[in-house]
């Protein structure tokens, strides 16, 4: 399957901060991250590359699991063609295309 680039706008939430930031900070970067309006809250701004929104999504959550288990992300992915994303955790809410 061919890679398809998105911009993802994420809000992370956590009971363990220090912890996601760093792991965060392992998989995005520090430019992508930024405090949320919680201190436990992240937010995350950044284009990447992957096969699908569903498949990018997943692989996100996971790796932050692994190091808080109650990790929350609530997470938007818009596609090149306007096809818009939207999950809460694991699970796809919303799929809009935003017209031309």
């Amino acid at each position: 399957m061919t890679k398809r680039r998105f911009i993802l706008n994420a809000t992370i939430s956590t009971n363990s901060p220090n912890q996601v930031r760093a792991a965060l900070r392992d998989l995005m970067g520090d430019a992508a991250i930024r405090s949320g309006g919680r201190p436990s809250e992240f937010v995350v701004k950044r284009e990447t590359e992957g096969e699908s929104a569903k498949d990018l999504n997943r692989e996100l959550l996971s790796s932050l699991r692994r190091v808080e288990k109650k990790t929350r992300l609530r997470s938007e992915w818009a596609a090149e063609d306007g096809t818009v994303y939207r999950f809460f955790d694991y699970v796809l809410k919303k799929e809009s295309k935003k017209p031309n």
